[in-house]
């Protein structure tokens, strides 16, 4: 019982500061993502490299450190290419450090969400921004509690039992199809009645999202780790309750930038 008081009082902390930062926007939203994608690199850091040089942690603070205040001060068309300067960078730098080859991916996984969510939200027209980052959420929150309580009643075959001996097909339509419910009602609250593409975005977002729980969980159980930290009282790290939104994150932007460029990803579709 304390533990799923400790479970449900984290959640709804954390619900309140994300959805608060996200409805305010501006540098309060970019604070927020800094942090938590400043404390996913540290946890992927912990995970992959416990022996690793402390420098190439140090490193990965500093240039997401960059991409916050060059996310306050660059224009959204150009934040891919300091993001790209700053990969570069710190492969370079990190590449004779002890550690060094598996934190590019950390770096990698941490900063390119970071980017992503800042672009997507402050998009060039701020309600479209706004929109995008609450489909998002949805989208993803809605994946994870619609793929563990189908999971949990209708059980059956494993999809992938030796990274996730818990997920299951049923699970997993579970999830996507309570992530088509909520990106409707997203869609509907916000006067947008493209419920198609509503649809469509879901199913992709929803597929994306629980993909990027497999590929954690297979980065923890590579490395023999069971939890990416324990920082959260009752759910563990960080890395562990946004793995799927680090994947959705980075697939919505990309999308939005095939339509709506780097200047205003979150116009293409909302």
């Amino acid at each position: 019982m304390n533990d799923l008081r400790a479970r449900i009082a984290s959640a709804v902390i954390l619900a309140v500061l994300v959805l608060g930062s996200t409805l305010v926007g501006g540098w309060l939203f970019a604070v927020i993502c800094t942090l938590i994608a400043m404390i996913v690199w540290a946890e992927w850091f912990d995970v992959v490299s416990p022996n690793g040089d402390d420098r190439v942690r140090l490193l990965g603070f500093f240039f997401l450190g960059l991409l916050f205040i060059a996310g306050l001060i660059v224009p959204n068309e150009a934040m891919p290419y300091v993001w790209a300067l700053a990969t570069i960078v710190f492969t370079v730098a990190s590449a004779s450090m002890a550690g060094g080859k598996w934190s590019v991916a950390g770096f990698v996984y941490s900063g390119l969400a970071l980017v992503a969510l800042n672009m997507l939200r402050h998009s060039e027209t701020d309600a479209s921004g706004l929109v995008a980052i609450l489909f998002l959420f949805a989208v993803v929150w809605a994946t994870d509690i619609g793929a563990y309580f189908a999971g949990r009643h209708f059980g059956g075959p494993k999809i992938a039992p030796v990274i996730s001996p818990k997920k299951t097909w049923s699970g997993g339509f579970g999830g996507v199809g309570s992530a088509i419910i909520a990106a409707l009602l997203v869609f509907f609250c916000a006067g947008r009645d493209a419920y198609g593409l509503a649809v469509v975005l879901a199913i992709v977002l929803s597929v994306i999202s629980q993909a990027g729980d497999f590929f954690e969980s297979w980065i923890k159980r590579r490395n023999g780790v069971k939890d990416s930290s324990h920082i959260i009282p009752g759910h563990g790290g960080f890395m562990d309750r946004v793995d799927g939104l680090v994947f959705a994150a980075i697939a919505l932007w990309a999308l939005g930038v095939l339509d709506g460029g780097f200047g205003r990803p979150s116009s293409a579709f909302f």
